[in-house]
């Protein structure tokens, strides 16, 4: 045992590198290379610890696992990450859940099912079931399975709040009860299963970020939980750390749209607005082509790109990448101005553009990125909606207020690339689409674009 804890220990050091790795783009490959070293050390000295398993059904799972993981990896496009985050997240809870589950049947009616064991397996089950309905709920939403609108109904809180008293009431009548627990268990799993669904449904599609960070936090947490129920010292340090890590990206999140978390899970920001199709008639564009696109662009010495949701959607990352490259060769300098919830999960954008390539001193977030629109010349706005509306600055009404934005709109000219004038994900029309410095070229962003590096190069 002595030498497991010190395997333990080594691969907690790992993963720690490796976290810290992962806050940069630059260093993010290495980092999850690191922290999956660590993760083999943690399993292989768990397998070598216990005696009497059976070897052979750890290959098959092995097998199977590395099977699925590698179809996923190889057949999954950038465009779906998200969906994927949200399903691994499901599966981590539903894995917490079923082993703490096993093990309280297996201890079941024995002098070993202390208070304090059956306690925490009815955490760990509490929260292991509710991330798993929940992240699938949020795969939905973001698969086009479930609406990505706010599903919200009289007395949805109310209701929410008698599950989790119901909730409470079982979990403590499993732990101190006798003959009656072992239905009130099987009440723990149902309740927590519909609580998981009936948190998520709630929430719009511009929160998804948000909600994404907070389950992988829950996974954590469930995983924390279930290494107590083994005692197992590897478990409990993983899931602690993907647990605050969770929790810690779950506060920049909500940092990045100004708003609580509790704002943003009962906030259901994302309701179709009354006004939004007057404000679409309210909003005067002027359409232009990517020949006086370019046009504009040679004139200028610095480009900053700013991409959203649609680039992801266009896979349009390579596209960007070689128009950003002939600027370069033009002479103009070339910036990345990421939000920190642009796109469908944390890190989006920055996924999307390091697959391209893209240097990595060239991206910028939020509070780099800021200062440099006011002598920036032009902005192209590349399917981002929301994170760039100045709506968000003054319009006390609108969902988005105090939200901070990218301020495309202090650039001299503004290119924005959208497919139709729809409203983002908070269903709101974007005024900058009106301003006098603004120019909208329609299509998609990788055939825009596609168009627009011809276009430069015929110059």
């Amino acid at each position: 045992m002595g030498y497991t804890n010190l395997a333990y220990v080594l691969a907690a050091i790992l993963f720690i590198l490796g976290l810290k790795k992962l806050s940069s783009p630059k260093t993010a490959r290495s980092g999850n290379t690191i922290a999956s070293v660590g993760m083999l050390i943690a399993i292989v000295a768990t397998v070598v610890s216990f005696e009497l398993l059976d070897f052979k059904l750890i290959a098959v799972g092995m097998i199977i696992g590395t099977i699925i993981g590698a179809t996923f990896a190889i057949r999954v496009e950038m465009t779906q990450m998200p969906q994927m985050v949200a399903i691994f997240n499901g599966f981590g809870g539903g894995a917490s859940a079923l082993v703490a589950t096993a093990e309280f049947f297996s201890k079941y009616g024995t002098p070993e099912q202390t208070t304090f064991l059956t306690g925490i397996i009815i955490l760990s089950v509490f929260v292991g079931t509710l991330t798993f309905t929940g992240s699938f709920i949020a795969f939905g939403k973001l698969q086009g399975f479930v609406s990505g609108k706010p599903i919200v109904f009289g007395g949805q809180q109310l209701i929410n709040g008698l599950l989790v008293v119901a909730l409470v009431a079982m979990g403590i009548y499993t732990t101190y009860g006798s003959s009656m627990d072992m239905n009130m268990f099987y009440g723990v799993l149902i309740v927590a299963a519909i609580l998981g669904i009936t948190l998520t449904i709630p929430i719009g599609g511009a929160d998804m970020p948000v909600v994404i960070s907070l389950l992988n936090s829950y996974s954590g947490i469930a995983a924390a939980a279930t290494g107590f129920v083994l005692m197992n010292n590897g478990l409990i340090i993983s899931g602690a750390l993907v647990g605050a890590s969770g929790l810690i990206l779950t506060n920049i999140m909500c940092k990045g749209m100004n708003r609580s978390l509790a704002n943003v899970v009962f906030g259901a920001v994302g309701l179709e607005q009354e006004t939004a199709g007057d404000e679409t008639q309210r909003i005067s564009v002027k359409s232009s082509t990517t020949e006086e696109a370019a046009m504009i662009l040679d004139a200028a010495d610095k480009v900053i790109v700013v991409p959203g949701y649609g680039l992801a959607v266009a896979q349009a990352q390579y596209a960007v990448r070689e128009v950003a490259d002939q600027l370069e060769s033009m002479g103009k300098k070339i910036l990345y101005a990421i939000h920190p919830v642009a796109g469908r999960m944390p890190g989006h954008m920055n996924v999307l553009l390091a697959e391209a390539n893209v240097p990595y001193e060239q991206l910028k977030d939020l509070d780099e990125i800021n200062p440099e629109f006011d002598d920036c010349d032009v902005a192209i706005v590349l399917g981002a909606n929301d994170v760039v509306n100045p709506a968000a600055r003054h319009d006390t009404s609108s969902p988005i207020y105090g939200m901070p934005i990218l301020d495309v709109d202090k650039s001299r000219t503004v290119i924005v690339n959208k497919r139709t004038m729809n409203p983002g994900f908070a269903g709101i029309q974007n005024e900058l689409f009106g301003f006098d410095n603004t120019i909208m070229v329609f299509g998609d962003a990788k055939d825009m674009l596609t168009t627009l590096h011809k276009d430069l190069k015929e110059l």
